[in-house]
């Protein structure tokens, strides 16, 4: 367990504030803060685990803030944040099973194909459109599907969520986003089950930027409910170019997180 000093507690809390606000939104706010955390010399399982804890935070207040306003209905969506919760946990038990550099070859460029559906595809709105997939298949399939995902890897996992809600249940993108705010929660929730057993928490450190996520998640989260689409979707855009080019640059770098995680969990 390493020893923190105060100037770093307060770097990296406000790394979490600023993370929250732009994850509540478009997501990728485990790519500012990851790489914030091993700057400041956190251990990378160590990143790892107190990402999981800290990210809890700003996931759960964009979730309450968006109920509050209907945007989710958290009892009847709850079964699916549980499905993605049980993929989350599945994917951060398998993560030294699967072949990163795969992870790593692809990544950037489904962000990229993400992005260009977003902001290419005519008359996205907040307005919901036809649905291809039943909840049920939705709950059962692809909600685990993408929670594994992010307990294996994570970064993107928000914009892929974005992108079922919208291509394949029909959400509006303000709809949309708050759904994947409470799936993320979930499968954020079973990732850090299996790190917090393996005693990769930093837990000092995590609740406090715990709080720096909750709070930039509530203004976040407002600022996206005050202006729909017309934000949201030009910031998911950017945040999935953002994630690619830093996954670009990564591949080339010591301080990648498919590394860090080869590193840990060698193949």
């Amino acid at each position: 367990m390493q020893d923190i000093a105060l100037n770093v507690f307060i770097v990296l809390f406000c790394v979490a504030v600023f993370a929250g606000f732009i994850d509540s939104i478009a997501g990728g706010g485990g790519l500012i803060v990851i790489p914030a955390m091993l700057i400041m010399g956190i251990a990378p399982l160590d990143t790892l685990g107190t990402n999981k804890l800290q990210s809890q935070f700003g996931s759960a207040s964009a979730t309450i803030a968006y109920a509050r306003r209907g945007h989710v209905n958290l009892r009847e969506q709850l079964p699916m944040a549980l499905m993605a919760m049980l993929g989350g946990a599945l994917g951060a038990i398998a993560a030294g099973f699967v072949p990163s550099s795969v992870l790593r070859t692809i990544m950037p460029f489904l962000l990229i194909a993400i992005a260009l559906y977003f902001a290419l595809k005519p008359q996205m709105s907040d307005v919901d459109s036809h649905r291809r997939i039943t909840p049920f298949v939705f709950g059962l399939v692809i909600a685990p599907l993408i929670g594994f995902y992010d307990g294996v890897f994570g970064p993107g996992a928000g914009s892929f969520y974005m992108l079922a809600f919208v291509a394949l249940a029909g959400f509006g993108m303000l709809k949309a986003t708050a759904h994947t705010k409470l799936l993320n929660f979930g499968s954020n929730i079973g990732g850090f089950i299996v790190f917090a057993i393996g005693g990769s928490v930093l837990w000092k450190l995590g609740l406090a930027m715990g709080v720096g996520q909750f709070i930039g998640a509530q203004v976040g989260s407002r600022f996206a409910m005050k202006n729909g689409a017309k934000i949201i979707r030009p910031l998911l855009v950017a945040s999935c170019l953002a994630m690619a080019t830093k996954l670009l640059i990564d591949a080339s770098s010591g301080w990648s997180i498919a590394t860090i995680w080869e590193t840990i969990f060698p193949n």
